[in-house]
């Protein structure tokens, strides 16, 4: 699973079947300091998830099992809504994640 967050909506008037009823959004992946990192996505919604908040997503069978469409066209889903995000900001610098000049950010 990853972190991003919704930063828009996608209305589809014509889309393959298994998406029909399907809420669409388009979601930035950050990376554990909440920075984009990447491309947005388009992704499925499963939570009820809005522009702006900061949710969990999935990819590949794991996104299409909480969509509860195994043989759906979806590659992502968002499977959670983050309330409250806590990080050990010693490990993100071990792990090469910016060089804690971001900090302020977080807090």
């Amino acid at each position: 699973m990853n972190i991003g967050r919704v930063i828009g909506t996608v209305v589809a008037t014509r889309k393959d079947e298994t998406l029909i009823g399907s809420k669409l959004l388009i979601t930035q992946p950050l990376n554990l300091r909440l920075f984009p990192e990447g491309a947005a996505r388009v992704m499925v919604d499963t939570v009820g998830a809005g522009v702006g908040e900061l949710v969990i997503y999935a990819s590949g069978a794991a996104a299409r099992n909480a969509a509860k469409r195994s043989e759906g066209a979806i590659d992502m889903a968002i499977v959670g809504i983050i309330d409250t995000l806590n990080t050990d900001k010693s490990w993100l610098t071990v792990y090469g994640i910016g060089d804690g000049k971001e900090d302020e950010f977080l807090e």
